[in-house]
């Protein structure tokens, strides 16, 4: 199906999508803050820039994170998986590069002790599952070794 937008439309439409305080990530803030979690934003804590800038920060449990777009970081679900057949070679290379970035900061993260979880957009349409998997992750006592 062709792009029924005018290049010009279409790449005013794409800089307006942005990387902090999306809608799914406010989603997750205001349900991890309601429940009584305390946390930082984007990748700050004690004075630093964590590899990768996590969206939620838990410094006093060493644990963060990250609240990922399905499209732009490759998921394993339908949205993920859908390849645009405009300009294909553009966004595989595009998504490539976002998903090895992802690996490589995940490895930066877990191997200076901190614990990573990744929150899907997808994981979002099932409020349920969603708070018992953040309850979970963020109630376990497993530290990491320092």
């Amino acid at each position: 199906m062709a792009d029924k937008l005018t290049p010009e439309r279409r790449s005013w439409n794409m800089s307006r999508i942005r990387g902090k305080n999306t809608k799914p990530e406010l989603l997750v803030r205001r349900l991890l803050h309601s429940k009584g979690y305390r946390y930082r934003l984007h990748g700050t804590a004690r004075g630093g820039k964590l590899p990768g800038n996590p969206d939620l920060v838990f410094a006093s449990r060493h644990k963060v994170i990250f609240v990922n777009g399905c499209f732009w970081h490759f998921h394993d679900c339908r949205v993920g998986q859908h390849a645009p057949k405009a300009n294909a070679e553009f966004w595989e290379t595009k998504r490539t590069r976002t998903r090895n970035r992802d690996a490589e900061q995940l490895h930066q993260l877990e191997a200076s002790g901190w614990t990573v979880l990744t929150v899907w957009e997808c994981e979002l349409k099932d409020p349920v599952s969603l708070e018992q998997q953040l309850d979970a992750f963020l109630s376990s006592t497993q530290q990491p070794p320092r």
